[in-house]
């Protein structure tokens, strides 16, 4: 198990082992995510671009410009 301690501003230095395993480097960000009460899970929040292949799908049909501004202004009219 690896360990950093908080200094007065605040910071810590994630330990080398950690920063290895996540595959961070100076500069990436990281999350901190609370998975329970009081306690948290650091998370990698650098990710390439294509790690984001796949995760959204082809929409079923196309939709026009004319369409979302209509649906828009529909909803939109329904919120106030």
């Amino acid at each position: 198990m690896s360990a950093a301690t908080l200094t007065s501003k605040g910071q810590i230095t994630i330990p080398a082992i950690v920063r290895a395993t996540l595959g961070i480097e100076a500069g990436d960000r990281v999350e901190f995510v609370q998975v329970e009460p009081g306690r948290f899970e650091l998370v990698a929040a650098t990710q390439s671009v294509t790690a984001l292949k796949g995760l959204v799908r082809k929409p079923a049909s196309h939709v026009t410009i004319d369409a979302m501004n209509k649906a828009i202004a529909t909803r939109g009219a329904k919120a106030r």
